[in-house]
């Protein structure tokens, strides 16, 4: 009797054989895809499991906070009643991250503006991310003056520096968390379309693409079920490093006063409060930077490993 390969009578054995030539370890046909040896890859790199395990912790945080940071810190945004005696407070048990000028417990407010940021980094990366995968799809796949018309225009979205260029847009369309939305999620498109159109002009001829299109698939179809799938590494990585990168322009927004409308807290509205005590109250200003510089270094590193894990030449053979 033919037995398929994986119900041969000697497959428990040929396995053992291969689990003991790799040091013990089980080789599974089911991990042998790009997303099992990438998950595999980077449980091996220490600096994204940290990376990983500091944006969860900051995740949780953010999303809990209603539950206790009132009760145990105080309300982020309420004046204190004694505001001469509670006001820039030195760091203490009570309030971990001192008070601000307010009276106000700087963590709270540290923990609050991490929704912001996070939302910020999370919806903003997201817009640039859709329009960027459209236009880099009619770039590639229809080529032609589709691929001039969007390329020159990426062009003129990277001739003008970005975050002057954000600047620019939000003193049009006004402040507000929304517009800050808006604002980088429009103009951070072109360098995802680009990333986009390099993958899909090595893929797009492939023969299981003519394959699809001999079929019958529509344009459409071909794209969504066939490109894509085997380009969206690329962008799982860029867009990881784009959630960053927003939330450093949000704070820069925020400390220009073009971001976050007071009293919500934002990391870069707390840097501007305490710039002015920063020969006397260094930590006003210092315990928010660290919190901005933890973060995007989080999703830095895990680009970096999610980069090195989906690379595959970095396939074990």
């Amino acid at each position: 009797m033919i037995y398929p390969v994986h119900q041969r009578p000697d497959a428990a054995a040929h396995a053992d054989a291969i689990a003991a030539e790799h040091g013990g370890a089980a080789v599974s046909g089911a991990s042998r895809t790009l997303w099992g040896d990438a998950v595999n890859r980077l449980k091996k790199n220490k600096l994204a499991i940290i990376a990983v395990v500091w944006i969860a912790f900051i995740v949780l945080v953010a999303l809990t906070a209603d539950l206790w940071v009132p009760q145990v810190l105080g309300d982020p945004n309420a004046t204190a009643a004694n505001m001469a005696a509670e006001s820039r407070l030195a760091p203490s048990l009570e309030h971990p991250f001192g008070t601000d000028s307010l009276g106000r417990d700087v963590l709270s407010r540290v923990i609050y503006g991490a929704r912001i940021s996070l939302t910020v980094g999370v919806v903003a990366t997201g817009i640039s991310t859709a329009i960027g995968l459209v236009m880099g799809a009619l770039a590639a796949y229809y080529g032609g003056i589709w691929d001039t018309i969007i390329m020159r225009l990426a062009d003129i979205f990277l001739a003008f520096p970005y975050t002057l260029f954000v600047v620019a847009m939000i003193a049009v369309i006004g402040n507000g968390i929304q517009n800050v939305f808006i604002a980088i999620g429009i103009l951070g498109w072109p360098s995802i379309a680009r990333v986009f159109r390099s993958a899909i002009l090595s893929v797009k001829e492939n023969d299981y693409v003519d394959a699809a299109r001999s079929m019958g698939a529509s344009d459409v179809r071909i794209i969504v079920r066939h490109i894509f799938p085997n380009s969206v590494a690329s962008i799982v990585v860029y867009a990881t490093m784009n959630i960053g990168g927003a939330i450093l322009t949000e704070s820069a927004l925020s400390f220009l006063g073009m971001g976050v409308v007071p009293p919500d807290p934002s990391w870069g509205t707390l840097i501007q409060d305490g710039q002015k005590y920063l020969q006397t109250e260094p930590w006003l200003m210092i315990l928010p930077g660290l919190a901005i510089l933890s973060t995007v270094l989080a999703f830095t590193l895990l680009g970096d490993g999610l980069r090195d894990a989906l690379d595959v030449k970095m396939k074990d053979a």
